[in-house]
């Protein structure tokens, strides 16, 4: 019994690591005052990224070093998924287009760019029509080599790659920033009243530029990690399937609180895998337990409202594009 609860939280873990990661970045983004639905779409090209650089990498040489393995797609997915981020910024902020509009067009495009490199990839390159980057994802998925010999312990919390950890540092760091340093206040200033931190002194366009490019650069490291620990380096187009709505969903589950989301994000991930652990389930009822993390997000979102805490609300200004010159 031990056994399988240890592995019902691992599976929930590795499963809610990508939401982590899009939430994160998300939720620094919205702190800002943009709202960005293209988090999907960002997440699918920081996992495209990543396996484009890794697969040339790969093939470059026979001895590849274990440190570069790591590092180049690690840099090719923060590149790509913040250059998506910039393209949001830069219509949204710059040119003020609706944000709706804007983040949704980003998933689309992303969608289809991750698809479009990685099933061109498949047939030129592939073997069997698939790609499948073994050595740099056990360079990713390599934990702790105690990790056998604790049991249960051991399966729970020393398990996992790099990158599952990494998303917790990150979660923490960016709750520490957001609540208790001045970049913080003068970031969540903006999102609420971008006219009276621009007043203060605050220069609006730059904290907005920053907060989404480095929230997407963020956001693309879940698709980089889906790609290279959880399908153990293999990309299959629309495998991501709908990880980037269930990490926007996260945010407001976590009630814009990125430490908040790390435990939202692993009972997001066991809601999401709990019925491969109920045995002769028909496929019907998989689907419905699939939508358990809607469920969830919907009955939370109603007790906010009813409780109508300034503290559990989104920030006052999110979504709308700011006019300077109306200050």
């Amino acid at each position: 019994m031990l056994e399988t609860l240890a592995l019902v939280i691992q599976r929930a873990v590795v499963q809610g690591i990508p939401l982590l990661y899009g939430s994160t970045g998300e939720i620094i983004t919205e702190k800002s005052g943009n709202l960005n639905l293209g988090i999907p779409g960002i997440m699918y090209v920081g996992g495209i990224s990543g396996v484009i650089g890794a697969f040339f990498y790969e093939r470059s040489t026979e001895n590849p070093s274990s440190l570069l393995l790591v590092l180049i797609p690690l840099l090719a997915s923060i590149l790509g998924s913040g250059l998506m981020a910039l393209i949001y910024s830069f219509l949204t902020i710059t040119l003020r287009a609706n944000q709706n509009v804007t983040g949704l067009t980003l998933t689309i495009f992303g969608t289809g760019f991750g698809n479009f490199f990685g099933g061109s990839m498949a047939q030129l390159f592939g073997e069997g029509g698939s790609i499948a980057l073994t050595q740099t994802s056990l360079a990713f998925q390599t934990s702790f080599p105690f990790a056998e010999k604790l049991g249960s312990i051991g399966t729970i919390f020393f398990s996992y790659g790099f990158l599952a950890y990494l998303a917790v540092i990150i979660a923490f760091i960016s709750a520490y920033v957001l609540k208790k340093t001045r970049v913080g206040l003068q970031l969540r200033a903006v999102g609420e009243n971008p006219a009276t931190a621009d007043a203060a002194g605050v220069n609006v366009t730059r904290y907005k530029y920053a907060a989404t490019i480095i929230g997407g650069a963020i956001a693309g490291l879940g698709g980089l990690y889906f790609v290279m620990d959880y399908t153990s380096g293999v990309w299959s187009n629309g495998g991501f399937g709908d990880r980037g709505w269930l990490a926007i969903a996260l945010v407001i589950f976590a009630l814009w609180k990125p430490n908040v989301s790390v435990i939202g994000s692993i009972l997001f991930g066991g809601l999401y895998v709990i019925y491969l652990f109920i045995p002769d389930l028909a496929r019907s009822t998989q689907e419905l337990f699939k939508m358990l993390p809607y469920v969830v997000t919907i009955i939370v979102l109603i007790v906010v409202s009813m409780r109508k805490k300034r503290e559990y609300q989104p920030p006052e200004h999110l979504g709308l594009s700011y006019f300077r010159e109306e200050r």
